[in-house]
């Protein structure tokens, strides 16, 4: 049987590197923050185009604490698409408000911006956008909406690592974004383990808070937050795995690229859409051809 990811050949591929990454954190003992966590966090800020990076718990405590940074109130209405994992609309009501979902596009199977629009209403607070199998929703839509209601966005990057809308990477274009680095995404660690990342500082430090019992230094609480923090193991194999990322995303779409090509005139499989905005491989093969 041929699997879809093989953890285990991963491993072996960068055995050397990981096991000396977790060698290092057990040997400076640096098992919650510290040094490995800082630098993981500035590394995936920088490869995701962001100002900051706060890594958490796992993706959906991302997605429960970007609703609580952005001071959403209880019983608000936040708009998700029907076609994603649970875990998304878990959050939302695990936070206090309320999911309403919308369709998705027929094409490309992110959320319908246009019937998104028709569910907005004087309770809708925000929009969960997820880009969905490494493929970026309608952003300009998304904003232009969010907008013209007073909507806060948040971009639920947990499928979508590295993805890039018109050449900007995903999780910055709205107010914040979340990803998760469960082992079997794209950039997955060897446990539970997610980040969000945002370019507004007064989000960052707030989600950096609650994240951590409602404090930046040590027992000084300014309110009741949450235990959810990146710990020092995964911080420092997400920063080894993270230098292999394109690597393995270009690897992935040269995979999906055969898929299209061979089964593109078999009438019984209905392929998703490619949209245009989708700039990840054009930005890929530049980087390969630089680095040769």
């Amino acid at each position: 049987m041929i699997k879809f990811l093989d953890l285990k050949a991963q491993y072996e591929s960068i055995k050397i590197e990981i096991d000396n990454a977790i060698h290092s954190v057990i040997n400076d003992c640096a098992f919650i923050g510290g040094k490995y966590v800082k630098e993981f966090e500035e590394k995936f800020a920088a490869y995701q185009q962001a100002k900051y990076c706060i890594g958490v718990g796992n993706g959906t405590d991302a997605i429960e604490i970007a609703i609580k940074a952005l001071e959403i109130p209880n019983g608000s209405e936040i708009i998700i698409p029907a076609n994603t994992f649970i875990a998304t609309s878990e959050a939302v009501t695990r936070a206090g408000c309320k999911v309403v979902f919308c369709n998705c596009d027929q094409q490309n199977y992110t959320i319908s911006v246009k019937d998104a629009k028709k569910r907005i209403n004087d309770k809708t607070k925000a929009i969960i956008a997820v880009h969905l199998f490494g493929h970026p929703c309608n952003m300009d839509a998304v904003m232009k909406i969010a907008k013209e209601n007073s909507l806060k966005v948040i971009e639920d990057c947990a499928q979508a690592h590295g993805a890039e809308y018109k050449g900007k990477r995903v999780g910055t274009i709205g107010d914040i974004g979340i990803f998760s680095f469960y082992p079997g995404k794209i950039l997955g660690a060897y446990g539970d383990a997610g980040a969000i990342v945002t370019n507004d500082d007064e989000i960052a430090t707030k989600a950096r808070m609650i994240s951590n019992h409602g404090r930046l230094s040590k027992y000084n609480h300014e309110f009741e937050g949450r235990n959810s923090r990146l710990d020092g193991i995964q911080a420092a194999i997400l920063s080894v795995k993270l230098n292999h990322i394109d690597e393995w995303i270009l690897k992935r779409i040269k995979i999906a690229n055969c898929y299209y090509k061979y089964l593109k005139d078999n009438n019984n499989i209905v392929l998703p859409k490619r949209e245009k905005w989708e700039s990840r491989l054009s930005f890929i093969c530049h980087q390969n051809q630089a680095k040769r």
